[in-house]
């Protein structure tokens, strides 16, 4: 039997079921919740934040397509972003630009550090000057990372790089004591413009750091070491190269192979070394800088010599690794080959005290003003007493800077 059915007056004599009611009421809430719905609906939904790897492509692109002919139609399938150190909102890694692989092109490459902000990620790269400001209070460098990576900062007394003064402290990319092949001069790196790149091969084939520094892997065949004072070195086209994520390196520390690698583009057409020489974090020419006790002078690209003294190799010579000229240290230039003489005062009016060969390397204790003389670089009064007590004419001895390198006598 079923139940009874209750009701109540609706005001106009009607007199509504429970049944009815509960549909009234039923209907009443479909409609608030249809709105509801509705209005949820057309609300703008709220934009997710960009990932990291896509904003420090972005800016790494903005950057390189406006200042890189070889690269300017790069784009986001180009961009090879690795974070190597993640930690409290803060990320670190290499960030690439891969070239095509054609003659002349190369690929760019960065250092980035990113902080989380309630906007999203702020990201600088090693050639912004926000990146040193970053750097001091990153939890995700080493303190040695942040030394080396303020370009007037410096490590054991280094040198700072200024336009005046071409010493490096570097040797060649090679054990010292060999001899390998100038097979390329003084060139660009793709289309940066300087002449900060040269190509060598031979010996024992295996790729040694310049100079000490932190070294990280920019990717496949291709290590960069960071030196301190605004210096550092790339090794690209490396076969069998070490993994390195801010790995401190000595001089002489092994990068790799000699190789063919263009994993990020460019050409080889034989195993070589293609070092690129960088000052303040950008490509910068490495004319008339001490590298191994040698000079490189610039021609026409993949021309050029390096002088060691007065002895001049061109492209297809030999170059022998005498390993990094020391910063009191001066080799001889003879300006045309033979001896220079040592005297025993700072001028021609004192008497000869023997001779040293052009190219030797010698140490100077102090330096004094005397006679004048003309040498390959120019005309100058300074004269150096060197180690053994004797003095000879600043102009016959190339120590990188025009003033003295270890104090008045």
């Amino acid at each position: 039997m079923p139940a009874a059915q209750t009701g109540h007056s609706r005001g106009d004599g009607h007199t509504h079921t429970q049944v009815e009611t509960d549909v009234i009421r039923g209907q009443a809430i479909a409609v608030a919740a249809g709105i509801a719905l509705s209005l949820f609906a057309t609300a703008p939904a709220a934009a997710a934040p960009a990932d990291l790897e896509s904003v420090v492509a972005e800016q790494l692109l903005g950057q390189t397509t406006n200042n890189r002919a070889d690269l300017s139609t790069a784009d986001e399938s180009d961009a090879r972003i690795t974070v190597t150190e993640e930690a409290d909102g803060w990320a670190f890694g290499t960030a690439v630009i891969v070239a095509e692989k054609k003659e002349d092109a190369m690929p760019e490459g960065r250092l980035f550090l990113a902080k989380r902000t309630g906007k999203g990620w702020q990201v600088s790269f090693d050639s912004d000057a926000a990146f040193v400001e970053m750097s001091k209070t990153a939890p995700v460098l080493s303190k040695e990372e942040r030394e080396r990576f303020s370009p007037t900062a410096g490590l054991d007394g280094d040198v700072s790089v200024n336009a005046t003064d071409l010493r490096t402290q570097m040797a060649l990319p090679w054990a010292v004591g060999q001899t390998w092949t100038m097979t390329g001069g003084p060139h660009p790196w793709g289309s940066s413009g300087a002449y900060a790149s040269m190509d060598f091969a031979g010996g024992d084939q295996v790729v040694r750091a310049m100079r000490s520094g932190t070294a990280y892997t920019m990717c496949t065949g291709w290590v960069r070491v960071i030196h301190g004072n605004g210096y550092a070195t790339d090794y690209y086209h490396l076969w069998s190269n070490i993994s390195a994520n801010g790995t401190p390196v000595s001089q002489g520390t092994y990068l790799g192979y000699t190789g063919t690698d263009v994993t990020c583009g460019g050409s080889a057409t034989g195993r070589h070394v293609h070092i690129g020489f960088r000052i303040n974090n950008a490509y910068a020419s490495l004319a008339q800088y001490a590298i191994g006790k040698w000079v490189p002078n610039a021609g026409a690209a993949y021309g050029g010599y390096m002088l060691h003294g007065s002895y001049r190799v061109n492209p297809g010579g030999g170059v022998y690794n005498y390993g990094a000229l020391g910063l009191t240290q001066g080799f001889i230039d003879a300006n045309g080959g033979g001896t220079v003489n040592q005297r025993t005062g700072p001028g021609t009016g004192y008497a000869v005290a023997g001779s040293v060969a052009d190219g030797a390397t010698v140490t100077v204790s102090c330096s004094a003003t005397g006679t004048s003389h003309t040498g390959r670089y120019g005309t100058s009064n300074l004269w150096n007493k060197l180690s053994n007590g004797r003095w000879i004419a600043d102009v016959y001895l190339w120590t990188g800077v025009s003033n003295p390198v270890n104090g008045w006598c």
